[in-house]
């Protein structure tokens, strides 16, 4: 977290406090150094790391999906190149009582198509996504944040019951179940967006195909080649169009990571989307000037299924994260400046403290000596088989073998690792059709709320079934509290409580080491969830 957003944080926790809290500013697009000289042409390649599962704002998931999403729609608030949030679509915005927003709309914001966007588009935009029939596995997530959200999502009140609406055609009331302060974090979310009802209506399942999507961010889609690429350019409709300088850009969903690197090497990507495990220091010294990698706030880690028979017993799911040498893992499988993670809530994050568990510090031999008794204990013999789900690149690779080669020699366990399109392995997590699966999060706002719901009851990112009716309590009271240190207390006291039962093995806390041109400009080290709008990046005469 920046000193800036410290500030700003500090200050709307008093504004709260004392009374309504009101804001308004300009967010800025491309900064452009003084005397840097923009390239004549000003188009980009971005690797994206997989096919996107989807396009339709209320029902992505993946990173590549968002990716690509945010340069095609735009929300009431939007995070800027340095990482920051402020103005979207709302100029303007103020908090009247501490479940009540109110929100301005620019009066220039137009849909692709020339419509004029209005307040009622953001009410059926949250609508659509709570609406159970949408079947958003996001819908929780950011649903539940308005009132009457869950209640929806449970088919117990109807969409229109929604704490959302429209004051008039530029003002947009919003009503939270809960205090929420850091509301405008969230709604640079596109889950919480507006969306274009007649088009969605005309083309269904068909409208974010090319020709049928109307979008209103500071691109079109104009091309959608399924594993080949997707191809956007600038909207000639968008409020800010004066201050995008990227004017077509291009999205290539490479799953190896050793192939985006040879396509950047060649100069067909501009910027990878990461870079392969062990490369780091190498290309740190190859390529001094384009190496990029920054701390973010995200956990990679393994889900287990908890209906599962083999991980219902507690000692079982101990024993598996005893015998992974994080220290190990990231210091000499990954080696590009990723730290071990023992938490689903990462350092970094407003609201909770991530909490280590005593044998975190132990030496490995007792570590191990431990985790055998466990196992015993549980009556799991070796030859005991499970199965692993990842999808294929050189860093999921490489982590499944090392988890499968340590688990084999203490437990004596075989493990079979399956490979499978990341859509797919989405989609069986989803419907907890495994015993172990790859995942990874990366918090979408900086609030401990973001990593919580990847283990609350209920959840519709809880992939493990996994519920800790203790837990969920305090997590419940503190999303009502308004004190903050109350609050950081309860959510972090609720997470050691989850973290003792180990619904799932965390593994390490992201960095996002990429390769990117020095023609490239605007990518900061300061942007803590990685999202860079192409719209805040510009190409350097060469």
């Amino acid at each position: 977290m920046t000193s800036t957003t410290l500030i700003r944080r500090t200050a709307l926790a008093c504004a709260i406090a004392c009374g309504a809290l009101s804001f308004s500013a300009q967010l800025m697009a491309a900064t452009i150094p003084a005397g840097v000289v923009l390239d004549a042409k000003q188009e980009l390649v971005r690797g994206n790391g997989s096919e996107p599962e989807t396009l339709d704002p209320n029902k992505a998931e993946g990173v590549p999906s968002n990716n690509i999403i945010r340069d095609l729609f735009e929300g009431l608030t939007a995070v800027d190149g340095a990482g920051k949030v402020g103005p979207g679509v709302a100029d303007s915005w103020r908090q009247t009582d501490p479940t009540t927003w109110v929100f301005n709309l620019r009066r220039n914001a137009v849909w692709s198509n020339g419509d004029k966007l209005t307040a009622a588009d953001f009410v059926y935009g949250m609508r659509r996504l709570v609406d159970p029939t949408t079947a958003s596995k996001y819908a929780d997530t950011y649903g539940g944040f308005l009132l009457n959200g869950k209640d929806i999502i449970a088919g117990k009140k109807k969409t229109d019951e929604l704490g959302v609406r429209a004051v008039n055609e530029f003002t947009l009331e919003i009503k939270t179940a809960k205090p929420t302060a850091f509301l405008p974090d969230v709604l640079q979310n596109l889950q919480l967006g507006a969306l274009h009802k007649a088009s969605i209506e005309k083309h269904g399942k068909d409208w974010t195909k090319p020709g049928n999507i109307v979008s209103n961010g500071a691109y079109v889609l104009k091309e959608w080649s399924v594993n080949s690429k997707i191809v956007l350019e600038k909207s000639p409709t968008y409020w800010d169009r004066a201050n995008v300088q990227v004017t077509k850009v291009t999205y290539l969903p490479i799953d190896s990571m050793e192939t985006d690197l040879k396509m950047w090497e060649s100069g067909e990507v501009d910027m990878t989307y990461e870079m392969p495990p062990g490369a780091f220091e190498r290309l740190s010294k190859q390529y001094p000037k384009e190496v990029r990698n920054q701390g973010i706030l995200g956990v990679y880690y393994y889900s287990l299924n908890i209906a599962d028979p083999l991980f219902k017993d507690v000692r079982v799911r101990k024993a598996l994260n005893m015998a992974i040498d994080r220290d190990l893992m990231t210091e000499r499988i990954l080696a590009d400046g990723k730290t071990p993670a023992y938490s689903m809530m990462v350092n970094g994050t407003n609201g909770a403290e991530p909490t280590k568990p005593d044998w975190a510090a132990w030496p490995m031999e007792r570590r191990i000596t431990e985790a055998k008794k466990l196992m015993e204990a549980a009556g799991v013999k070796p030859g005991t088989k499970m199965k692993f789900i990842t999808n294929p690149n050189e860093l999921h690779r490489r982590l499944s073998l090392y988890a499968q080669s340590e688990w084999k020699k203490h437990f004596g366990i075989e493990m079979d690792i399956e490979n499978m399109e990341f859509k797919v392995l989405i989609k069986k997590r989803n419907d907890r059709d495994y015993q172990i699966a790859r995942n990874a999060w990366i918090g979408d706002y900086n609030d401990a709320s973001t990593f919580l719901t990847l283990v609350e009851c209920d959840s519709d990112q809880n992939a493990q079934g996994y519920c800790n009716k203790a837990a969920q309590a305090k997590i419940d009271e503190g999303y009502a509290a308004t004190d903050p240190a109350k609050r950081r207390t309860l959510l972090t006291d609720a997470t050691r409580m989850i973290m003792e039962e180990y619904p799932t093995i965390p593994m390490w806390q992201y960095t996002r080491p990429r390769m990117v041109k020095s023609w490239v400009g605007g990518i900061t080290n300061t942007n803590a969830m990685d999202r860079y709008r192409t719209k805040e990046l510009y190409i350097i005469k060469r």
